[in-house]
């Protein structure tokens, strides 16, 4: 083992963690800019759904993909389209949701099937893979917790209101889970992270 070999394993763990944290970093900025912007996050949604849907229905004219894999397809981007019509309340217990879930296994797993058993390039694999099954998953992903600090509608006073407290903003916040990207990064900013005391003079 020369040293100039030690340095290349090295650098290649630098390159690693440099590589996690700025993934991280953009996830979180992204989550950050979906909280602060859900209207303007689920027109780029609709706009990714009715780009893949496209891209799917060329299928049926080009390139001789089974047609397990389009209706397949076309059956997710169906889901996803329902499950925008409530954004950014997703409910991760709904019937579309869940439905979305396992339509992306069956999608990766007809893909892997059909991509072992035929010869195409990586590029191609990977567009496939990132164009008709990734980039709306992960839009929905990093907007999971766009609906943390909407404010409740009417439909939700009755249940939030208990007999002794009527500030409904108040219970409605107190009672709030956070469950998504944005609420797993503050934890671990807060957690991991060393906090700075501030001096008062």
């Amino acid at each position: 083992m020369t040293l100039l070999y030690l340095v290349s394993l090295i650098a290649i763990l630098i390159q690693i963690c440099s590589l996690t944290i700025a993934v991280a970093a953009g996830l979180y900025y992204l989550a950050e800019l979906v909280e602060e912007y859900t209207v303007i996050a689920k027109k780029v949604i609709t706009v990714e759904v009715l780009f893949v849907t496209t891209v799917y229905l060329l299928f049926v004219f080009s390139d001789n993909l089974p047609w397990s894999m389009v209706i397949c397809g076309l059956l997710s981007q169906m889901l996803h389209a329902v499950i925008l019509t409530d954004f950014p309340y997703v409910k991760l217990v709904s019937i579309q949701f869940i439905g979305a879930v396992v339509m992306l296994f069956i999608n990766h797993y007809l893909a892997f099937s059909y991509f072992t058993q035929n010869f195409y390039s990586f590029s191609e694999v990977l567009g496939y893979f990132t164009v008709c099954l990734w980039i709306v998953p992960f839009a929905f992903f990093v907007s999971l917790n766009a609906n943390d600090n909407v404010l409740p509608t009417v439909n939700e006073r009755t249940t939030l209101l208990t007999d002794t407290d009527n500030d409904i903003v108040t219970n409605y916040f107190s009672r709030r889970k956070n469950i998504g990207l944005l609420s797993l990064f503050n934890y671990a900013k807060e957690s991991i992270l060393p906090h700075r005391i501030k001096k008062s003079f």
